[in-house]
């Protein structure tokens, strides 16, 4: 069973404004990754059903970061793990123990945070379908990051799982960084903090 990895992501919270979910599929946004960091487990599940509602419709992947359990749960498409969650290899086996598989029947989505050549090729030994790499540039979307990578981390770590960059991206720097071989990229900011996120989104979608 093969993976399928949307080449442009849109990192999702309860504070952004969900009623622009549909239209960002439906203008091409790809995959939906559902971050809601400070949510109760009942209401991250809450708010992956919504968002599974709204953008599946259109073909758009929907993965939970952190937590497993919901995304079997919610029947989410994937699971994203970071560095201290549950590990690739334990996700991997208890995903396809329970038969999950993504909306369309392909491989149910393992993916994780790597910051380095090395731990791609850990990732992927361990059974993960791609892996965030990040941050790129510098970002204030998130706290306690470490120092940006830069666009040649991304060259040097390209080519042994679908790499998906993150970190301060917007629609001037992905040409960048997909030239250095990301297979896509991974924004909040860069849709959400724009006056018109749609027309951002848009824009993103070519850029990619």
């Amino acid at each position: 069973m093969s993976a399928v990895v949307p080449r442009l992501w849109c990192l999702v919270d309860a504070t952004d404004d969900l009623t622009l979910l549909t239209r960002l599929a439906e203008v091409g946004v790809g995959g939906f990754q559902v971050r809601a960091k400070r949510a109760t487990t009942a209401e991250l599940l809450r708010l992956t059903r919504v968002v599974l509602a709204s953008v599946r419709p259109c073909g758009a992947r929907v993965v939970v970061d952190d937590r497993l359990d919901v995304a079997l749960a919610a029947g989410a498409d994937g699971v994203h793990l970071g560095a201290d969650d549950l590990p690739v290899h334990d996700a991997r086996a208890l995903a396809d123990a329970s038969g999950a598989s993504a909306a369309d029947g392909t491989r149910f989505l393992v993916g994780g945070t790597c910051r380095d050549r090395a731990q791609v090729e850990a990732a992927r030994d361990a059974g993960a379908d791609y892996v965030g790499f990040g941050p790129v540039r510098a970002t204030t979307s998130k706290t306690g990051l470490p120092d940006p990578l830069g666009v040649e981390a991304v060259a040097r770590a390209a080519g042994v799982l679908p790499l998906v960059a993150i970190g301060g991206l917007d629609v001037t720097t992905v040409p960048a960084v997909r030239a250095a071989g990301a297979h896509g990229v991974a924004v909040i900011g860069a849709i959400w903090r724009p006056p018109d996120p749609l027309a951002a989104a848009e824009a993103l979608v070519r850029a990619v």
